[in-house]
């Protein structure tokens, strides 16, 4: 009997993520400890004690998974020529995964202020391959996509600053402790059904979340500076929660009804704390049904007639958040600034495994396939 129990015991311990042995437990946070910019704990307080009528009220437009041609022309109907109330240009965020992504495009969707975030490499299809993921492993998902992505895309590396696991499957702190280890500022990978009303502000990791646990197991230890950017959930017409508004069931089906119904979800937080609303959909979202894309349309221009809510990305709130100012002092000092280097598009024909695959990019073909554990595609690793 001893011998069973702790055989299920040790096959227990090693199906655990296993985490960075030099991280420790976070203690309970206080502001007399955590202070701006680099440190917040996690908390429905407006920042620096402000009123919501003195706080800009931010919206993060986010997209999860390839950018293709067709899907390009898309956002570029939808998203060209539209600025915030300060004059800069909205800023809509994509979490890449690399299967089937047309970097070309990706480097456009960059050089047009919009903000390109991490998703994997693989988007492996088991949750229990992200809850149990190791350390190198998510390196391999994340740090060589990061390589993928400013190479194929000709994207300066300090611009990638974000990324979110697919499913929103964490695995404790791992991949919060890979996301600092490889550069990154934020994690966008953790939904909260307790903080909506008020809502959750971004926050640090140094010290321990209050943020409930909806997918987990969630992170327990110290990662200094490491923001988290809660996705805070939607209720469908049956006030049942969903992260990814695409993943709503009891929703209206038409047009105007389903516009209505993202308003609804918007007010909840902008006619309370203001802490960030996420509209939160996978790229196939518009193709599942043509009034998606109505109804978004809408709502994206009812959103462009608030003088006091602004379109932008995890970063661009982040950098708010550190050094947070009333509305009436101007929101940013400047327009966020990008440095484009240019791209020479050309399509290539490529070796993964057994298969071809094409691969759309800026600059030289690789010798093949770019993947896990061989990001420059070289042919001999």
């Amino acid at each position: 009997m001893f011998r069973i129990v702790f055989v299920t015991l040790v096959a227990a311990c090693l199906a655990l993520p296993q985490v960075d042995k030099d991280l420790y437990a976070a203690e309970a946070c206080t502001d007399a400890k955590c202070s701006s910019p680099d440190c917040k704990c996690s908390s429905t307080n407006i920042p620096n004690g402000l009123e919501p009528a003195q706080v800009p009220q931010f919206v993060h437009l986010t997209f999860d998974d390839a950018v293709q041609e067709l899907n390009y022309h898309v956002y570029d109907a939808l998203f060209a020529n539209r600025t915030n109330p300060d004059g800069c240009p909205i800023t809509v965020t994509f979490f890449l995964s690399h299967d089937y992504t047309d970097y070309s495009r990706v480097h456009d969707l960059y050089v047009n202020y919009h903000e390109i975030a991490l998703h994997s490499i693989t988007h492996e299809p088991s949750t229990d391959y992200w809850r149990n993921i190791t350390i190198d492993q998510l390196n391999q998902e994340f740090g060589d996509e990061k390589t993928i992505v400013t190479t194929f895309a000709n994207i300066p590396a300090e611009a990638i600053k974000g990324m979110r696991i697919p499913f929103l499957q964490l695995s404790g702190d791992n991949s919060f402790q890979l996301g600092k280890d490889i550069g990154l500022e934020w994690d966008c990978s953790w939904p909260t059904q307790t903080f909506r009303n008020p809502g959750l502000w971004p926050y640090t990791l140094d010290y321990k979340s209050t943020q409930d646990c909806e997918v987990g197991p969630c992170p327990e230890d110290s990662i200094p500076g490491f923001w988290v950017a809660p996705m805070i959930d939607w209720t469908d017409q049956q006030n049942i929660v969903c992260s990814m508004v695409d993943a709503c069931v009891n929703i209206p089906e038409d047009a105007d009804g389903l516009a209505q119904w993202y308003i609804d979800n918007f007010n909840v937080e902008y006619n309370g704390n203001r802490a960030p609303i996420g509209f939160y959909v996978h790229q196939a979202y518009f193709n599942a049904n043509p009034i998606h894309l109505e109804a978004y349309t809408k709502f994206v221009d009812y959103l462009q007639t608030l003088n006091d809510v602004y379109l932008v990305s995890p970063s661009q709130t982040i950098e708010w958040v550190k050094n947070p100012t009333p509305l009436s002092a101007g929101v940013r000092a400047e327009c966020p600034q990008i440095e484009d280097l240019g791209c020479s598009k050309q399509t290539c024909q490529l070796a993964k495994g057994e298969e071809m695959r094409y691969m759309t990019l800026c600059g030289e073909c690789p010798d093949v396939y770019p993947w896990l554990g061989n990001p420059l595609g070289e042919a001999e690793v």
